[in-house]
């Protein structure tokens, strides 16, 4: 994909394998010549990393059947004042699974290679000069000229940019201790850079005890940020969004009117939960209610000393003070295990 300023311009995907305006002013500006002269250089591209990406798995001995991913990402950055603009930075950088794999110093005109595995990489491109100097000629020149060419394209959308729409709720925390979950968001705004805090009192929040999505983008080019903190569900205090960004005259303060959106969902569900524990609890008391009930009609069964059933005729009956033992004959006819009859493995090893 292409951005300006962090604005997404264009882009091109391996399924419609087509470069693809992603602002109106660019389909406005651009003609059909650089849409189609800049599908094939993406369709040669996506070929250059498919053969790359295998280069990489063999050279590190990755399995081919996980997923690796290799990015390039090449730009540069100016520094304007007025009609005034000057280069001020190149980037051409390449990264495997994440992790920084080679980049192309433009001071020195050379490869820099952070992991070992990019040495080789390094050494072959660094020992073809004129494509160092062609890295470094698009990077100062030719970005740069692009660069102007689209601000000036999109420069009163750029210019004007997009102020934020800010909201505030709060919603209750079900593992808490009667504790909401206060948020304030700013969304589609544009450009990236804003200020958002929630104040108390109208005193700023510490660090600490803010939550922060951090700038993430939407679907149309702009972005949101989400900050968040704990309160009691009871606390009476005045809380606020406070966002300032540069699309605004004066900074937006949004107050929170106390009300959870979701508070009355929860307590409702709490008591749903209450009235089945309670069923179940009343339920269990009945049962054991019954069975001690049933226990006390059971007719009384005798004991039996040898703990053999009821339709043993063997069985011997202990009722009251009777007590009767055994023949010495039938004893003796009863082998035990110290006699040398085996009840199972033995237990050394």
């Amino acid at each position: 994909m292409g951005l300006l300023d962090d604005r997404q311009i264009d882009y091109y995907n391996s399924q419609d394998q087509k470069k693809i305006p992603k602002q109106h002013w660019m389909k406005e500006k651009m003609q059909e010549d650089y849409w189609e002269k800049g599908t094939q250089s993406r369709k040669s591209k996506e070929q250059w990393f498919n053969v790359n990406v295998n280069i990489l798995m063999d050279r590190m001995r990755h399995n081919k059947s996980d997923l690796h991913v290799l990015q390039w990402r090449h730009g540069c950055e100016i520094d304007s004042q007025d009609d005034d603009v000057r280069f001020s930075k190149g980037i051409d950088e390449y990264s495997y699974d994440g992790e920084n794999f080679l980049s192309f110093d433009d001071a020195d005109s050379q490869w820099v290679a952070p992991v070992d595995a990019a040495l080789p990489t390094k050494r072959k491109w660094d020992n073809v000069p004129i494509l160092n100097q062609y890295t470094k000629g698009y990077l100062e020149k030719e970005c740069v000229d692009w660069l102007n060419k689209f601000r000036e394209y999109g420069n009163e959308e750029l210019r004007e940019g997009s102020p934020p729409d800010v909201h505030v709720f709060a919603r209750s925390i079900i593992n808490g201790k009667a504790k909401l979950k206060l948020t304030c968001l700013a969304t589609g705004f544009y450009p990236k850079d804003v200020y958002l805090t929630i104040r108390k009192y109208r005193m700023a929040l510490l660090d600490k005890d803010l939550e922060s999505s951090g700038v993430r983008p939407n679907h149309d080019g702009t972005f949101q940020l989400r900050m968040s903190t704990y309160i009691y569900e009871d606390e009476k205090a005045e809380y606020d969004c406070y966002v300032k960004h540069r699309t605004l005259g004066a900074p937006i303060i949004k107050k929170w009117d106390g009300k959870c959106s979701d508070c009355s969902k929860v307590t409702f569900l709490g008591m749903i939960v209450g009235a089945i524990i309670g069923a179940v609890f009343v339920l269990t008391v009945i049962g054991l209610v019954i069975l001690v009930l049933t226990r006390k009609k059971a007719p009384k069964k005798p004991f039996y000393k040898n703990g053999i059933g009821d339709n043993d005729p063997s069985a011997i009956p202990l009722n009251n003070n009777q007590h009767i033992e055994p023949s010495v004959k039938e004893s003796k006819n009863k082998p035990t295990a110290a006699e040398g009859q085996s009840t199972g493995g033995d237990l050394k090893s």
